[in-house]
């Protein structure tokens, strides 16, 4: 396979949790404030190097799900940049995997064209590596929201949200594929 066909196969498997989770619980994600969503990414990627240190988890889900819920938390988090938060549930299953679709589409883009520029260097990465690059995009967004989205030099939250998406992506193809 090659590397765009093995992006839409795991950005498939992302997007259908997320279907099956609207289904379940609606959009209730939206009334989640974009630090809540840093701070549920951030619970994730913190279990996920705990997990790569211990070598074992005593809950039955392992780093896969953790970077799944990455994904999907980092397109959350981009939804509610544009929409802003709600205090009720506010859209319908149709307009959130729309949504969902059209900010995948503009992070797997962002994806492609870095990709091409670092000529597929992420494959020579570790899965550990990914994790810690999603920690410290996590706290730089905390430093960023902290500024209240002001920075001098750097990009906004949404760029590294679009990045954690990335690199999560990045080690969900390593765990399905191997290196």
């Amino acid at each position: 396979m090659n590397t765009v066909d093995q992006f839409e196969e795991v950005i498939a498997l992302c997007r259908e949790l997320f279907e099956k989770k609207l289904k379940d619980y609606g959009a209730s994600w939206r009334i989640m404030r974009p630090i809540s969503i840093t701070d549920q990414i951030f619970i994730k990627a913190k279990r996920i190097r705990s997990l790569e240190l211990k070598g074992f988890s005593k809950v039955d889900e392992g780093i896969k799900s953790e970077f799944i819920a990455i994904v999907n938390y980092g397109i959350i988090g981009l939804i509610q940049l544009e929409l802003g938060f709600s205090d009720v549930i506010d859209i319908r299953k149709e307009e959130a995997l729309n949504l969902y679709d059209k900010h995948m589409t503009e992070t797997k883009e962002l994806m492609y064209a870095k990709n091409h520029d670092y000529d597929e260097a992420w494959r020579s990465m570790r899965i550990s590596s990914y994790t810690d690059l999603i920690l410290t995009k996590i706290y730089r967004t905390k430093q960023i929201e902290g500024n209240e989205g002001r920075t001098l030099v750097s990009e906004g939250v949404d760029a590294n949200y679009m990045d954690m998406v990335n690199y999560s992506l990045f080690a969900l193809i390593k765990l399905e594929y191997g290196e």
